[in-house]
């Protein structure tokens, strides 16, 4: 969507005259480079991934893709969902699966317990619900 428009504007400030000296077109040309790295990064990022469409054979573990209940020690409950680093900033509760809590969660089963070493010192929650949505 940007680059069209990022295009056109570099054209217009191309017709403009002495290009050396054309902010407009220096910049442009600029951010054109780093659409189109940013477009090399992605491209090369599709190659490697893999759509997952179905749930685990075994919904009684943490995976890839499972929302995950856990409660911690004063009995507070979270719900997460463990996707890709690409994917977690689009939904509250969602981690993305390089997360340390990630990490821990996976392969655990219901009321299985996670220890994670966060900033504050270790935290522990008990794996209360695991589903695949």
């Amino acid at each position: 969507m940007e680059r069209p428009r990022v295009t056109q504007a570099v054209s217009e400030a191309a017709a403009q005259g002495d290009r050396s000296e054309n902010a407009e077109y220096t910049y442009g040309k600029k951010r054109l480079r780093e659409i189109d790295r940013r477009v090399r990064f992605l491209r090369k990022r599709l190659d490697g991934m893999t759509v997952v469409d179905k749930p685990p054979t075994d919904r009684g573990r943490v995976y890839f893709g499972a929302w995950v209940t856990l409660e911690d020690e004063e009995g507070n409950e979270v719900r997460h969902r463990i996707v890709g680093p690409d994917e977690f900033d689009m939904h509250p509760g969602y981690i993305s699966m390089d997360a340390p809590l990630a990490r821990a969660l996976m392969r655990k089963a219901l009321d299985e317990d996670v220890r994670v070493e966060l900033p504050g010192g270790p935290k522990t929650w008990v794996v209360t619900d695991i589903s695949y949505e």
